[in-house]
């Protein structure tokens, strides 16, 4: 009887030995988180049985054609215990989600061996500990979210070798010490960085892509300073935080905390390749003042009072956001010009949408004559023209929000910039951007019987989407800012977008070449012939990849792109001296290309009447894919 309790034990030993083994390597690796967690009350985990000869159904789990687990995905399950080292051996997994969890202890350096993580999120759980430097052997990684631990010890500073972080890197709520690393200047725009509500101290680096975040990125670090925050840094250094700061400081909102004081700063902004200097914070305690009071949202203001308390239209009936949910959402600057500081905004649910604040001018605008130029250029609605949504009226401050277009300017995909990730450009997307272009600007032109003017058409007022469909932006800025343009007298104020006198502040280097001769006198108007002249010194950018002045290589002492493209074609010489190099391999192409750059040619012909109407421009260009 003895030797076959002892063989009944044996077998079934094998045979559970036997089953463990049927499961391949990751099956094994998954078990052993499943043994590192002490509680889970829903049992989720419960299909996860060593029994199985695949882990490939198990619940969180996805795997590949080879049966490879490539995602764990064990979020909000209320589960409880800790990340054991075996899951560094998961060598094909991409995505590991175990957030809003009861997961403690350090997070093990062997976790770091699974170099194909793109996305990473063990936010809100209760780990403990430095953050490994061996962080950085996750170079695929292109999400990063730690929110919300007791994480302690200093920032790593290496994390910017990361090349691949461009969605988000949130390392808010924890316990974070020391100063932000100015390393972090390195990382690009697109990244969404989070360090609230942490313990960081010093003066906030201005270099870099931290010029680009707004004051929700840092808030919540009762001792850091600077630039984008309220804080200035004494001298010569920020004060030391006491042992326990308050981790329950109110979260600042879309653009900072409310205080007292004008809450403006003086920043040195890097957008493209062009260094500006400007007001960055967008004065929200006038907005929250005037929240307060009652007054925000569509109701309609007192006559008597008009101008003093602040006005939110939204435009688009389809379009929720209101002033509220832009006060509490997260800013980040994407953009600087004369016409303002353009913010990518992220609110609850996802919403992405661009705020510009205007910029302030010489002429006062009422409420009454800026709602009508505002809805003029509401109503003026195409696929290639960015939308605008809804607006934001007060005697000292002006808010424009349209939709946010993630893929950047034409200017930086041809010619490189701050955050650019676009390949060079075939010549089939840049056809396709000349034509969306010239489509967007007849439809301003032909929709209006006033004859609507841009007055600003150039490379960095195109922009692109994930498909590279291009949309102007910036329509009827001119009017609005009086830095760049002043109504023509009281009368033409009303929906006068047609009428854009020059002044002398708009005749920068920068804009001087993409602007028409006629229009480069102080005091002459725009017209819509001067914006075909412009569009055709945009299409010549897309063909040579040259800035507008044409570079360092141009012949002409100084006349621009226009005089060397002309020059080139009136002395037969070859097309490669002046094309884009990136085109140069597209030899099919090349009928193409010649007949785009003598539209080119047109659009900037010297005299006036001479270049076509926007709809012969749009309507030849259309034809060339037909060739």
């Amino acid at each position: 009887m003895m030797n076959v309790v002892v063989i009944v034990i044996l077998s079934f030993v094998t045979f559970s030995i036997s089953a463990i083994f049927s499961l391949n390597s990751d099956g094994v690796s998954l078990l052993a988180l499943k043994s590192a967690i002490s509680n889970d009350p829903s049992h989720f985990l419960s299909s996860w049985s060593e029994l199985d000869s695949s882990a490939c159904h198990w619940n969180g789990i996805t795997c590949d054609e080879n049966e490879k687990v490539i995602s764990i995905s064990l979020s909000s399950k209320n589960l409880s215990g800790y990340i054991p080292s075996e899951i560094g051996a998961l060598s094909s997994l991409s995505i590991l989600t175990l957030s809003y969890n009861n997961f403690s202890k350090p997070i093990p350096i062997h976790l770091f061996n699974a170099t194909s993580l793109h996305f990473l999120d063990l936010s809100n759980n209760a780990f403990t500990g430095f953050l490994p430097q061996q962080i950085t052997s996750l170079v695929n990684l292109k999400h990063l979210d730690l929110s919300a631990n007791f994480l302690n010890g200093s920032l790593p500073q290496d994390l910017t070798h990361l090349t691949l972080l461009t969605g988000t890197l949130n390392l808010s709520y924890n316990r974070f010490s020391g100063q932000v690393p100015a390393t972090y200047g390195k990382f690009p725009v697109t990244l969404s960085l989070d360090l609230r509500h942490n313990n960081l101290t010093g003066k906030i680096p201005s270099v870099g892509s931290l010029l680009n975040q707004g004051p929700t990125a840092f808030s919540g670090n009762p001792f850091l300073c600077g630039f984008p925050l309220e804080t200035p840094c004494a001298e010569p250094e920020a004060q030391k935080p006491p042992p326990n700061p308050n981790p329950n400081e109110e979260e600042v909102g879309f653009v900072g905390k409310g205080k007292s004081g004008n809450g403006s700063v003086v920043v040195s902004l890097i957008s493209g390749v062009s260094v500006v200097i400007g007001v960055m914070f967008v004065s929200v305690w006038v907005l929250r003042r005037k929240l307060d009071e009652g007054k925000m949202g569509k109701e309609k203001l007192e006559k008597a009072e008009e101008g003093q308390k602040g006005k939110y239209v939204v435009l688009d009936e389809g379009f929720g956001m209101e002033l509220e949910d832009l006060l509490r959402a997260s800013a980040y600057v994407v953009g600087k010009s004369r016409n303002g500081i353009v913010y990518k905004v992220v609110a609850g649910g996802g919403t992405v949408v661009a705020v510009r604040r205007l910029s302030e001018g010489d002429v006062t605008w009422k409420l009454k004559e800026f709602e009508m130029e505002v809805e003029a250029i509401g109503r003026v609605q195409h696929p290639n023209v960015v939308r605008l949504r809804a607006y934001y009226y007060a005697s000292d401050e002006k808010l424009l929000v349209t939709d946010f277009i993630r893929n950047g300017t034409l200017h930086n995909a041809l010619h490189g910039g701050l955050g650019n990730s676009l390949p060079p450009l075939s010549w089939a997307a840049r056809l396709k951007i000349a034509q969306g272009t010239a489509r967007g600007l007849m439809h301003i032109h032909e929709c209006n019987p006033r004859k609507y003017v841009h007055g600003n058409i150039n490379s960095t007022k195109i922009l692109l989407d994930d498909d590279l469909q291009a949309y102007i932006s910036g329509f009827g800025l001119t009017r609005l800012v009086s830095g760049c343009s002043k109504p023509i007298n009281s009368s033409t104020k009303k929906l006068s977008t047609s009428q854009i006198i020059v002044s002398p502040q708009n005749s920068t280097s920068s804009c001087t070449m993409y602007m028409a001769p006629e229009g480069r006198v102080p005091g002459s108007k725009f017209t819509q012939k001067s914006d075909i002249y412009s569009f055709g010194m945009v299409l010549l950018e897309i063909l040579t990849g040259r800035l507008a002045d044409g570079g360092s290589e141009v012949e002409d002492d100084g006349k621009g792109l226009e005089s060397l493209v002309r020059k080139v074609f009136r002395q037969e010489r070859p097309l490669s001296e002046i094309i884009d190099p990136a085109l140069l391999n597209e030899v099919h192409a090349k009928k193409q290309v010649v007949a785009a750059f003598y539209i080119a040619l047109n659009c900037t012909e010297l005299d006036p009447e001479l270049r076509p109407r926007m709809r012969t421009v749009s309507d030849n260009l259309d034809r060339i894919r037909l060739q």
